[in-house]
């Protein structure tokens, strides 16, 4: 298992929780990238409708929770869409101008940010409308940030034994993980994500969104072994907080 290297003297990663599955980080060169930006989520800040600048903007799938205000901002903002292949076309039809496709173990990179899209354990499709479209395989997200702390975004999943891989190929800092139980994973499977992953820091999403997401952070906890319970980081949405 290759070694966490220790980050470079640089600023933290600053990342805010904007309700469900969508964060926004701001780098240390002064980045700002968005992940699953649906942005009126019922948990979403005020502050998730003022983004002004967005530099680099990741897609997990085509659901809609998920895909969510992507081509708005992009065509507002001229961010950078990256998303799997079929997603990434699908953005380009919708007029999104720098949208770039990759595949699970493909590895990219965006001014100083490094990211690899790694599996997930979903359902797939991109939903437009009333209509569903095949195609767009749900992913996963490892991105490894200028200072070096390496940050997996699961996406919406299941638990599966190849995350052992993941640790073992990119050793994330952060792991954040669905833990609503009902569309993904809940608490209990999560918790065994975390044993497979071992990361440093811990974070919920895709819960309390709607009452069927009933999994909380503190479920997880009780889930946990002694040692890692204080790894959970419980963010508030739209409350900034440093990584990691």
């Amino acid at each position: 298992m290759q070694k966490r290297t220790k980050p470079a003297s640089m600023s933290p990663v600053k990342i805010t929780w904007l309700g469900h599955s969508a964060f926004r980080f701001d780098t240390p060169t002064g980045k700002v990238v968005l992940l699953d930006p649906w942005l009126e989520n019922p948990m979403a800040p005020q502050s998730a409708q003022e983004i002004s600048r967005v530099d680099l903007i990741l897609v997990s799938h085509g659901h809609a929770d998920h895909v969510g205000n992507t081509v708005e901002i992009a065509k507002r903002t001229g961010a950078r869409v990256i998303a799997i292949h079929e997603l990434a076309l699908f953005f380009q039809n919708a007029g999104v101008v720098h949208a770039g496709g990759m595949n699970k173990s493909g590895t990219t990179s965006a001014d100083g940010i490094t990211v690899t899209m790694v599996e997930a354990s979903h359902s797939s499709g991109i939903e437009s409308g009333h209509d569903i479209f095949p195609g767009a395989d749900p992913a996963g997200f490892v991105i490894t940030f200028e200072n070096g702390v390496t940050v997996y975004h699961a996406g919406d999943t299941g638990v599966f034994s190849d995350m052992k891989l993941i640790a073992e190929l990119y050793k994330p800092d952060v792991a954040i993980l669905p833990i609503g139980g009902l569309y993904t994973m809940g608490p209990r499977e999560a918790a065994k994500a975390c044993a497979l992953l071992k990361p440093l820091t811990i974070i919920g999403m895709h819960y309390g969104t709607f009452p069927p997401l009933a999994g909380t952070p503190e479920e997880l906890k009780k889930f946990l072994p002694p040692n890692q319970r204080k790894k959970v980081k419980i963010l508030q949405p739209g409350i900034p907080a440093n990584l990691p």
